[in-house]
C-alpha cells in the first residue's frame, strides 16, 4: 500500500503541475493575445502566436486532467476525517474540470478561426476577427465560471486538513479564506464591469497564498507522521 509521505508528495507534485499549465496558459499565452475590445489586434496576435496559442490550449487540458489526479489524491489522503465531505471535494473539482474542458473548445476555435478563415468562407473578414475576440472572451468568461468550483473545492479541503492533523490547522483556515475570496471575486467580475484588475488580485490572492503553501508543505513536508484527530 502507497504510504501517506508518498502520497502526499505525488499529489504535492501533480498540484504544482496543475499550477505551471494552468499559468502558462491563462496567465502567459491568453493574456498575450486577447486584446479586450479590440478584435483585429486580437485576430493578428493569433495569428502571430498560432504555435503558442496552440500549446496553451493542450496546457488548459494537461491542467485539468492533473486536477483531477490531485483531488484523488488528497481523497486518499483526507477520506477517513469524513467521508460525506471528502466525496463534496471530489464533487466540486469533477464538475470544475468538466468546464474547464468545455471551455478549452472556445480557445481551440478561435485559434482555427483566425488561421484558417477560408474555411469559413461565408463570414467575412471583419466578422471573423469580431468571432475570434467573442470566442476568447467566451473562454474568459467560462474560466471565470470555472473560479466557482476553483473555490468550492477549497472549503472541504481547508475542512478536511485543519480536522486531519496532517497540516497545519492555520492551512486548513487560510484554505476555507482562499474559497470565500474566489466566490467573492466570480461575484464581482459578473457583478462589477470594468472591475479591476488589482481588485481581482486581491481578491483571489488568499487563495493564491494558501494553495502555494499546500502545494510547498506536500513536497517538502509531505503530511505530518503522527495525526491527531480532532
Amino acid at each position: 500500500m502507497t504510504s501517506p509521505q508518498r502520497t502526499a508528495r505525488i499529489t504535492g507534485a501533480l498540484y504544482l503541475g496543475v499550477a505551471i499549465f494552468g499559468a502558462f496558459a491563462f496567465l502567459y499565452v491568453k493574456a498575450l493575445v486577447r486584446v479586450p475590445g479590440d478584435a483585429a489586434a486580437t485576430a493578428a496576435n493569433v495569428v502571430a502566436h498560432a504555435d503558442l496559442v496552440r500549446f496553451g490550449f493542450v496546457a488548459d487540458l494537461l491542467q485539468a486532467t492533473l486536477f483531477l489526479f490531485v483531488v484523488l489524491g488528497f481523497h486518499r489522503l483526507l477520506a477517513q476525517v469524513n467521508q460525506h465531505v471528502a466525496r463534496a471535494m471530489v464533487a466540486f473539482v469533477a464538475v470544475a474540470v468538466a468546464i474547464m474542458c468545455l471551455n478549452a473548445v472556445f480557445h481551440y476555435a478561435a485559434l482555427r478561426l483566425a488561421t484558417d478563415p477560408g474555411g469559413y468562407a461565408g463570414l467575412g473578414e471583419s466578422q471573423s476577427r469580431s468571432l475570434v475576440l467573442l470566442l476568447l472572451d467566451m473562454n474568459f468568461d467560462g474560466f471565470i465560471v470555472a473560479q466557482i468550483f476553483f473555490g468550492l473545492w477549497l472549503a472541504p479541503l481547508g475542512y478536511l486538513a485543519y480536522r486531519s492533523g496532517l497540516f497545519p490547522r492555520a492551512l486548513g483556515v487560510a484554505l476555507v479564506i482562499g474559497c470565500v475570496g474566489y466566490l467573492a471575486d466570480t461575484l464581482a467580475q459578473f457583478l462589477v464591469p470594468g472591475l479591476s484588475d488589482a481588485a481581482g488580485t486581491v481578491l483571489t490572492a488568499p487563495a493564491g497564498i494558501a494553495e502555494c503553501w499546500m502545494v510547498g508543505y506536500l513536497l517538502v513536508r509531505g503530511v505530518r507522521r503522527t495525526p491527531a484527530l480532532a
